[in-house]
């Protein structure tokens, strides 16, 4: 009896192992995005003429360039709403070049956004960084994503964004 138990918890220790392994695996790239502030070029995409918050988000990259990108509350602080940008789009840049980027998804009133994406970025992609780029004014798409105005892989602090 006691041999069946431990092999019961050595079956699932192992599985367990194999889950974690095959999660870690998908993942190429997980970090927080903050808000821009302006005169910040990244990759030659300016940032946005005022600085922007973010109450929260993320983004997610996989090694197969899945991206999934989470926004909530992405907002000008001066007006308390996303102002006139009515849709964005996320850049992957990789190492100091816009690798790819997706097509635009609207932007709620109150700053949020959900992107997912697949996307043909080198693999690896060093230097990783996630730009969440303006793509529609006042309901009027751009030809092409404009300024960022949040990204990943910048520090969080009290200029750039709300406590949460």
């Amino acid at each position: 009896m006691k041999i069946r138990a431990a092999m019961a918890i050595i079956s699932c220790f192992v599985s367990c192992l194999f889950a974690v392994s095959t999660v870690a695996g998908e993942i190429g790239f997980l970090s927080p995005i903050v808000g821009s502030n302006p005169g910040v070029t990244i990759a030659g995409v300016k940032s946005g003429g005022a600085p922007w918050v973010v109450s929260h988000g993320f983004a997610v990259l996989n090694d197969e360039g899945r991206l999934r990108v989470d926004l909530r509350g992405l907002i000008l602080p001066s007006v308390g709403t996303p102002g006139p940008v009515t849709a964005v789009a996320a850049s992957v840049v990789c190492g100091d070049a816009v690798a790819a980027t997706t097509d635009s998804v609207l932007l709620s009133v109150d700053g949020n956004a959900e992107i997912h994406a697949k996307l043909q970025v080198p693999s690896p992609c060093l230097g990783t960084i996630v730009l969440i780029r303006a793509a529609a004014f006042n309901g009027t798409p751009l030809p092409a994503p404009g300024p960022w105005i949040a990204a990943t892989g910048l520090v969080k602090d009290s200029d750039s964004n709300r406590d949460n």
